[in-house]
């Protein structure tokens, strides 16, 4: 093994929002948090190595990402799979996933029109669809310990009004950790190619995979009526480098999205070492990604035996993918509000409340991160419940 994810590294006092800031979130600075979806590892050696030979350079002026170097390095990363093409012409910068979302449901639909999405689902998509004046089409998607199964009777029926004008996708799925096969992939773009409804695509998470089952870009369905929204932070822990970007197979929604981008937002030159983290963590960081999802597997592993032994009575069936571990508190009889308060003030351990994400019998435990700080988290879990 190259990485020593073991290794626990002090993130305080560097403005980081999990350890920082974790008041904000618990109300309590003495908090170990388990919370926002960055993680406790550091990033690959091949992109540190990279940022320290560009600091050398002592100037880090507007800095251009429409070249060559950039569009490659993705185009590459995606084509390791032999079933997926992308052309580089695709490819746009963006400064994050969230902008990106927001951009093409002004493009996309109108104020009033609905939104269909997967519920539970990540927090932002709710602040963002809400913010943007768009309403909320939730279809149900069930846990890992349910299979994941979809409601669709539900879709087909939402996409079928006359309102619903796109469905935002997560893929793999937050908080769920489910990951779309192609079949289930193939289903979602027909439903939607019959009702004339677009498809934004948020596959951030797409290279943390702990099960057996691969990505697929839903690119790789269909190129009409849809965009695929990514970033290499979730993947690498960069998240502070700042930078995302977005396959846009339409060249008219393209130009469109370039023009927003440049001329009415002012958000065309990016970040240098976002820029280098994506280049060089592409081409050079695959043995980062393999260590990490290993490690990522044996945290699961940990968990599972951890909540069979000590709390049984939370049920948990390790995801697909991610690094988020969506866990089954229905048994503990207590209400989302109750069992923060044992989790926080008792406990003196930060995990998101399912409410949060539309499921209040659950929780979201961040699980990427050393060993020693999840057994240390999952003793305090013990303590809290049994107290």
């Amino acid at each position: 093994m190259t990485y020593n994810f073991d290794k626990i590294i002090d993130r305080h006092h560097t403005y980081s929002t999990q350890w920082d800031y974790v008041q904000d979130r618990f109300g309590q600075n003495d908090i170990l948090p388990f919370s926002i979806s960055d993680t406790d590892f550091p990033t690959s050696n091949e992109i540190i190595e990279a940022i320290k030979q560009r600091m050398r350079h002592p100037i880090f002026g507007y800095t251009r990402w429409n070249h060559a170097a950039y569009k490659q390095s993705i185009k590459t990363w995606f084509e390791r799979d032999k079933r997926v093409t992308v052309q580089t012409d695709w490819i746009a910068y963006s400064p994050s996933v969230v902008y990106t979302i927001g951009k093409f449901l002004h493009f996309v639909s109108e104020p009033g029109d609905s939104v269909a999405i997967f519920s539970p689902m990540y927090d932002a998509f709710f602040n963002t669809i809400c913010a943007n004046n768009r309403q909320i089409a939730p279809i149900n998607i069930a846990s890992a310990e349910e299979h994941y199964q979809i409601d669709w009777d539900a879709l087909a029926i939402v996409l079928a009004q006359k309102k619903t004008t796109t469905l935002l996708l997560t893929n793999p799925h937050n908080p769920t950790g489910h990951l779309f096969s192609y079949k289930e992939l193939a289903r979602i773009v027909s439903l939607c190619q019959k009702n004339h409804v677009f498809i934004i695509s948020d596959d951030i998470h797409r290279d943390i995979i702990v099960g057996d089952q691969p990505y697929t870009p839903i690119t790789t369905i269909t190129t009409k009526n849809v965009v695929l929204c990514c970033a290499n932070t979730k993947t690498f822990n960069t998240p502070g480098l700042i930078g995302a970007y977005v396959l846009i197979p339409d060249s008219k929604l393209r130009d469109r999205y370039l023009t927003a981008l440049k001329k009415e937002d002012a958000l065309s030159s990016a970040s240098i070492f976002g820029i280098e983290s994506v280049i060089h963590g592409y081409n050079e960081s695959a043995d980062y990604v393999k260590e990490l999802n290993q490690y990522l597997r044996q945290n699961y592993q940990i968990l599972t035996k951890f909540l069979k032994t000590e709390l049984p009575e939370i049920y948990f069936v390790k995801p697909e993918a991610t690094y988020l571990a969506w866990l089954n508190v229905s048994k503990l009889n207590m209400s989302s509000q109750q069992l923060q308060n044992k989790l926080v003030n008792v406990g003196k351990v930060g995990i998101m409340p399912g409410n949060t994400y539309g499921a209040s019998d659950h929780i979201r435990m961040n699980i990427g991160c050393p060993k020693g700080k999840l057994i240390e988290g999952l003793n305090r879990m013990k303590v809290a419940l049994h107290s």
